[in-house]
C-alpha cells in the first residue's frame, strides 16, 4: 500500500470498538485541541484549550484526501484524531460530502462536551455511529479524572447526552475508562448510563501509553457486572483485526503510540 502524506486522514487502524476504522481528524493541525484536559489521554497535554466552535480544516481539504485513498477495506470512517471533533462547526458538512463519495459507515468518538449544543447533536443525527464518553458520577470526579474547561459542568454533559439519546435513532455507546481515580465510583456510573440506555457500553481501560496505569482484567471484569442488563464490550475481551496502515507513523502519533 503506498506510503502517502496525509495531514488530516490516518489508519486504518484495527479498533476493537469498529472494526477497520480508517480516522478522520477534522481539528488538529500538529497539536491537541480539546475542551478537555484528560489524566490519561495517550495523545498527551491539550496544546489548544477550546469549547468554541470554528472550522479549522475546510471541508474539501478531507475530501481530497479521501479521493485520494488507495483500495481497501474500511468498516468505518471515524472522526476522531488529536482532539474534540465536534469542535468542528463544519462537521456535518463533512459528513454529507462523505457521503456523496465513500458507502461506509460513520462514526464519531467525542467526549461529550457539546452535546448540550444544538447545532452540535444536529450534525451527530447525519452520522451512523455516536461514541460518547462517560467517565464519572458526579461534578467533583469529572473535574478530577475529565479536566475540561471552568463553564463545562457535568450536569450540561448528561443532560447533552440524554437529549441527543432522544433524538438519535442510529447506534449511540457510552465510553467509559476505568482507572484507579474512578473504579470505586463504577456502580453509580452504571445507573447513570441504565438511565441513559445507550445501545451500547464500552468498558475501557488505558492499554495505550499514557502517564495511568490501567486496572486489571479482573477489576475490568468485575466492573462490567454492574452494567448488567446493558450490552458490553471490553478492551479486554474483545478482538481486533490486523490491518497495515496507510501511514505508519501518523497513525501512531494521532493514537498516542509515540509522541510528536
Amino acid at each position: 500500500m503506498q506510503n502517502k502524506k496525509y495531514k488530516y486522514i490516518y489508519g486504518p487502524v484495527p479498533s476493537w470498538r469498529l472494526g477497520s476504522s480508517l480516522g478522520i481528524d477534522p481539528v488538529s493541525k500538529g497539536r491537541k485541541i480539546c475542551s478537555f484536559d484528560c489524566v490519561y489521554c495517550q495523545i498527551g497535554k491539550t496544546g489548544f484549550f477550546t469549547n468554541e466552535r470554528r472550522k479549522f480544516i475546510e471541508t474539501r481539504e478531507i475530501i481530497d484526501e479521501l479521493e485520494s485513498l488507495p483500495p481497501m477495506k474500511i468498516d468505518y470512517l471515524t472522526f476522531s484524531g488529536a482532539g474534540e471533533p465536534t469542535l468542528a462547526e463544519n462537521l456535518g458538512e463533512m459528513v454529507k460530502a462523505i457521503r456523496q463519495i465513500r458507502r461506509e459507515h460513520i462514526a464519531v468518538i467525542t467526549n461529550s462536551s457539546l452535546l448540550d449544543n444544538k447545532g452540535v447533536r444536529e450534525d451527530l443525527v447525519l452520522t451512523d455511529f455516536v461514541i460518547a464518553k462517560l467517565d464519572a458520577p458526579t461534578q467533583a470526579v469529572f473535574k478530577k479524572i475529565n479536566q475540561p474547561m471552568p463553564d463545562i459542568s457535568f450536569e450540561r454533559v448528561i443532560d447533552g447526552i440524554k437529549t441527543f439519546r432522544q433524538m438519535f435513532k442510529k447506534k449511540l455507546a457510552l465510553q467509559i475508562m476505568f482507572i484507579e481515580q474512578n473504579r470505586k465510583y463504577a456502580q453509580e456510573i452504571a445507573q447513570i448510563a441504565k438511565e441513559i440506555n445507550p445501545d451500547e457500553v464500552q468498558i475501557n481501560t488505558p492499554l495505550r501509553p499514557c502517564d495511568v496505569k490501567p486496572l486489571s482484567r479482573q477489576e475490568i471484569d468485575r466492573i462490567e457486572g454492574y452494567f448488567n442488563g446493558l450490552k458490553t464490550i471490553s478492551v479486554y475481551r474483545a478482538e481486533t483485526k490486523k490491518i497495515k496502515p496507510i501511514s505508519d507513523e501518523d497513525t501512531l502519533k494521532r493514537r498516542g503510540k509515540i509522541k510528536s
